[in-house]
């Protein structure tokens, strides 16, 4: 293999494959960037057996080619020899069966090379009917989901989001049995088979970080035991998490006894300040006390001191409610609601807390109480 590119369009492609590298990984050949130098134009791949990453450079983008072949190296010295090489064209060739030669005008390095035929062989191909979703739209469904995943390894299948997909409707849920995100979209297709899959929260957003600002769209190719992202001259694959994900429908509730409405900055930056009273090892407890007109909302730590903060309220009813819940899984919830208002739905001190913006029902947080007696 023989051929020339500029530093920056290589450095583009290498910023997306070393994602796909582990540095803790204990198989040496996984800690490499596979090179496939073809008439069309050179590939990279890189994998850590739970994704991959697979990335295109045509060959109009190459300077010159001179002989086509495959070459695996060391991910992070090929990663950080090419940034820190200023942005000019840079030669790479392999000169010797396991060594390659990098240079530039003013700069040269040898490497070692790995056998080509030790790399795994990844199926990245697609299947013949994806679904399509705006890039946009998904990485906003994963945002506004993802916090509410476990990082306890004793559940896997919490670790992931789950994705439901019936007819036109995508359903993505995650829950660490203590809180639950939701948000359901609309799908530009009606899909022939229902769809339920798991996929790891933190491959998700290694994928998510891949995406630039362009609103162009996303293909889904989902198999049994992996799933397919392919967008730009990207493909991603990611392993499915094996297991039942639990029915959370049954957890929320279709009718209210109390909705309160607010305002978004009012109740966000108040929960905030009370916040600042609480510790981890009382699971970050404040109080919401409501009455017609205002919510009071309180933490206390004997030791330390006290707070009150109160918001304006419109409320549907004369019933109030005194309730705890966790501080900082509210401000989680809290961050992924659009609008200048938002709405907190009861139905009593030991039921969930329902958490959305007014008229709006494709996104649901839910969080549970904690009992303070």
């Amino acid at each position: 293999m023989k051929f020339s590119i500029k530093q920056n369009i290589l450095m583009e492609h290498l910023n997306y494959v070393i994602k796909g590298v582990s540095s803790k990984n204990l198989i040496p050949i996984l800690n490499c960037i596979k090179f496939e130098l073809r008439d069309e134009g050179l590939y990279m791949l890189s994998t850590d057996n739970e994704i991959a990453i697979k990335t295109f450079i045509n060959k109009d983008k190459i300077d010159n080619i001179d002989t086509k072949g495959e070459l695996v190296i060391s991910g992070r010295y090929i990663y950080d020899i090419i940034r820190k090489l200023p942005n000019e064209i840079i030669n790479i060739e392999e000169v010797m069966e396991s060594k390659i030669f990098i240079s530039t005008t003013n700069s040269s390095f040898n490497l070692n090379s790995n056998d080509a035929s030790e790399f795994p062989t990844l199926d990245l191909e697609g299947n013949k009917t994806p679904i399509n979703l705006s890039k946009r739209t998904f990485k906003t469904m994963i945002t506004q989901t993802s916090f509410a995943t476990s990082n306890q390894e004793s559940r896997p299948i919490l670790t992931g989001i789950n994705f439901k997909i019936k007819d036109d409707k995508l359903e993505c849920t995650a829950t660490d049995s203590y809180r639950l995100a939701k948000k359901i979209i609309k799908l530009n297709e009606t899909i022939n088979e229902d769809i339920n899959i798991t996929i790891p929260n933190k491959n998700l957003m290694e994928l998510v970080k891949l995406f630039n600002d362009e609103d162009d769209n996303i293909e889904l190719h989902i198999f049994n035991n992996k799933i397919i992202f392919k967008f730009n001259d990207i493909v991603f694959m990611s392993r499915l998490i094996n297991g039942n994900f639990p029915d959370t429908n049954k957890l929320i509730p279709e009718e209210f006894l109390i909705r309160i409405t607010c305002n978004f900055n009012e109740l966000y930056n108040s929960i905030d300040r009370a916040s600042l009273l609480t510790t981890e090892a009382e699971k970050n407890t404040i109080k919401l006390e409501s009455n017609n007109e205002s919510i009071v909302i309180s933490s206390n730590i004997p030791e330390i001191g006290n707070v009150k903060e109160t918001v304006y309220i419109k409320k549907n009813t004369n019933e109030n409610i005194t309730i705890s819940f966790n501080a900082k899984y509210m401000l989680d919830a809290l961050k992924s609601i659009n609008g200048e208002d938002v709405e907190l739905l009861f139905n009593s001190d030991i039921k969930p807390i329902i958490i959305k913006s007014p008229n709006v029902d494709n996104l649901i947080q839910l969080i549970l109480p904690i009992r303070t007696y």
